[in-house]
């Protein structure tokens, strides 16, 4: 992250959670909530897309360096890592403020960089579990690293969980060393079983989870798509862009609101360039517009 970008993210970051949670929230409010100008914010980040990545390229700046301090460390492989899943637990429970507001926030569609970064993140944290693990139980456990890995996962986010919700509940330190007692126990019953996951069953799993993930394919998300592309061009978005990402947010939905979609869709009633627009959505929906 280049220096005075990095600067003006952490400008941002105090009350980033309390602003950018709302999918209506304007560029003027971030700049306004963060003390800085609309013109400062715009000179660095092109978009509340733009800013979203640079913030979570920053947390997970953060967990990679903190994780990597103990890589030249001369310890044990289990005290290591041990000690890297306590720190990253620490970690997570320091930022659980954006972590909160990122869960609730899930149905905001995410622009293709954002899904890059999320599906690397995840990529190099199944990295992560499986390079500790396989380093405490040594090349016995590679068969079924990957089974391993995912459970461990499971474990600690299920932990992550009820740490966010209360940090003190439990001991950081002590919540590692359990953690890893329970590894010890699923490791050591591999021995009587055979994996589920191959590697290559795994990566196969990994490359279907990323086309899931990356693509969208439905035809209302599609025409949105369009119209945000369409509504860039326009230099006073006249709120917009607000009804827009209403829109998309609801669509996103299992059980789509239609008073909703039609309210929103009003609003671009007396701009030319999206009755065209209007009109296939209002019929995917059968309603009339």
């Amino acid at each position: 992250m280049r220096p005075f970008r990095r600067v003006i993210v952490l400008e941002v970051l105090p009350s980033f959670t309390s602003v950018i949670s709302s999918i209506g929230t304007s560029i003027q409010e971030v700049a306004d909530e963060s003390g800085i100008s609309k013109g400062t914010f715009y000179l660095y980040f092109k978009s509340k897309d733009a800013l979203l990545y640079f913030v979570l390229k920053y947390y997970f700046d953060i967990i990679q360096s903190r994780l990597a301090d103990f890589e030249n460390q001369a310890m044990p492989p289990r005290e290591k890592f041990t000690s890297q899943l306590r720190v990253l637990m620490e970690t997570l429970s320091e930022h659980k403020e954006f972590i909160i507001m990122q869960a609730r926030e899930q149905a905001i569609p995410l622009n293709e960089s954002v899904k890059n970064l999320l599906f690397h993140m995840h990529v190099e944290s199944q990295k992560f579990y499986r390079n500790g693990l396989r380093a405490v139980y040594g090349e016995k456990s590679e068969p079924f690293i990957w089974d391993l890995s995912l459970m461990l996962d499971g474990i600690f986010q299920s932990y992550t969980k009820i740490v966010l919700a209360d940090e003190e509940c439990f001991d950081f330190k002590e919540l590692a060393g359990f953690i890893m007692r329970r590894m010890d126990s699923l490791a050591a019953g591999f021995s009587e079983d055979a994996p589920l996951l191959s590697e290559k069953k795994a990566k196969d799993l990994l490359n279907k989870t990323k086309k899931m993930f990356m693509q969208d394919n439905h035809p209302v998300r599609t025409i949105l798509n369009q119209m945000k592309h369409e509504l860039q061009k326009m230099e006073d978005k006249n709120g917009l862009d607000v009804s827009l990402d209403v829109l998309m947010a609801e669509v996103t939905k299992e059980n789509p609101r239609i008073p909703v979609i039609q309210g929103m869709l009003s609003n671009f009633k007396d701009v030319k360039a999206f009755e065209k627009f209007r009109q296939e959505i209002a019929a995917f929906y059968q309603f009339e517009v």
